[in-house]
């Protein structure tokens, strides 16, 4: 729709600056032809005494017309084939417009000042910023009052184009003022019509931007809707991670301390002493685990992550378990620098710790496997237990934090309870920069 109006908009610019060309020639060529048949009958006495001045050269004025007139041809078609016209370079032209029109103007002693409305319907046109448009419109209202031959005559000898057609017979004198006025009203009657045309054009322009900013409006609503409904969706993903945080860490926690106090239990009788160091050792792990709970309460990030690289934090934790158990945690790992992004290492930590668990409550395992290793660009992590497994698998609490845990990553995790448990997971990792 905007180039169909912009189409219109250029071709009665065309219009205007067609019959302007044709206005200004005719009449520089009329001056020049009627001085030479003056000159040809020698009628020049006569034709002097009744005229207040005459051109200097009518041939040059023809020239010098015909050169400005092409000069706005050519700044029209430039215009035409920009379609990405900088404001700037457009107030340009229209700068370069208006003094070319001036000197045509000049030339033709004010006996026609048409080309001022073809200044002004390009103001209208290329001009955006309304200031610059308002000095523009300014400027060519006050041209257009000022050119004005009875205006100017009266302060500055000028030639009168009428003196040039009262010369010929009075059918001719009809014949040259009827085309002279029609050209002269022809150009008027464009101009105004090309101003009613742009107003409707820009009336039409505003009924869409006044549609299109209600549809706009209906979007924001829609928009404020998601961001309330994401909102809400995020406030549930935060509050099932924070439930998925504290699982983690208070069934790992239990558990260390359950396996340790069925130890304490069995000792008791033969070993005090060996019962009391199990005892230390399992407040110990008790305070850690009240840390660690703290800590995913404010923070949801492991405390050992907090204060150890990934590996060392593994291995701890490894230990930690195996200490206040009976159960004997082997972990490998083929990688030297275990460093990823927050998110990823909080994962790997956190499967692993669940595996432990469930391994040790509810395989009832004496014997942990852990191998993380990179496979094909990502992490292959594979935690095998000789518990009791299980032969119908279940989606409890614990498996399926860590199916979401693996999934929040892209990843994909598999579990096997035929022989022992296994837990096995296939991790994309953003490998980053080698860390020392």
């Amino acid at each position: 729709m905007s180039d169909r109006k912009d189409r219109y908009i250029a071709l009665f610019q065309g219009a205007m600056l067609i019959l302007n060309c044709v206005a200004v020639t005719s009449i520089c060529a009329f001056i020049y032809v009627t001085t030479r048949r003056i000159l040809a009958y020698y009628d020049a006495r006569r034709f002097l005494n009744g005229v207040v001045t005459i051109p200097n050269s009518p041939r040059d004025n023809l020239v010098v017309c015909m050169v400005l007139m092409g000069i706005l041809v050519l700044t029209f078609t430039v215009r035409q084939f920009i379609k990405d016209l900088q404001n700037r370079f457009a107030v340009v032209t229209l700068i370069l417009d208006m003094a070319v029109c001036s000197a045509v103007i000049f030339h033709l002693d004010f006996n026609y000042n048409g080309l001022i409305l073809l200044v002004f319907a390009n103001v209208i046109s290329y001009v955006k910023d309304g200031k610059a448009k308002l000095f523009f419109v300014a400027l060519a209202i006050a041209g257009y009052l000022v050119a004005d031959y009875e205006l100017l005559s009266i302060y500055m000898p000028l030639y009168n184009i009428d003196d040039y057609i009262r010369y010929y017979a009075s059918g001719t004198q009809q014949y040259l003022f009827s085309v002279y006025n029609i050209m002269v009203s022809l150009n008027i009657i464009l101009f105004i019509v090309y101003c009613v045309y742009v107003i409707n054009a820009q009336r039409g322009t505003i009924e869409e931007v006044n549609h299109l900013y209600r549809e706009l409006q209906t979007a924001n609503e829609q928009l404020k809707e998601y961001a309330d409904m994401t909102e809400r969706m995020a406030q549930t993903r935060e509050r099932n991670r924070l439930a998925r945080e504290i699982h983690d860490t208070l069934g790992h926690t239990l558990t260390g301390i359950a396996t340790g106090l069925d130890a304490c239990l069995a000792l008791i009788e033969v070993s005090p002493e060996q019962t009391k160091k199990q005892l230390l050792l399992l407040s110990k792990v008790s305070r850690e685990g009240i840390l660690d709970i703290r800590r995913s309460v404010n923070e949801l990030r492991p405390d050992a992550l907090e204060r150890l690289s990934l590996e060392v934090a593994i291995r701890k934790m490894v230990t930690d378990m195996s200490q206040v158990s009976d159960v004997s945690i082997y972990f490998e790992t083929d990688e030297k620098h275990l460093k990823f992004d927050e998110d990823e290492e909080n994962a790997i930590y956190r499967v692993i710790q669940e595996s432990i668990t469930n391994a040790v409550r509810h395989g009832k395992a004496e014997k942990i496997w852990i191998t993380l290793k990179r496979v094909d660009g990502e992490i292959l992590l594979v935690i095998k237990d000789n518990g009791t497994g299980a032969k119908k698998m279940e989606s409890g609490f614990g498996t399926r934090h860590i199916r979401e845990r693996i999934e929040m990553l892209k990843g994909t995790v598999d579990f096997d309870g035929q022989h022992g448990f296994t837990v096995t997971a296939h991790i994309p990792i953003r490998w980053g920069e080698t860390y020392d």
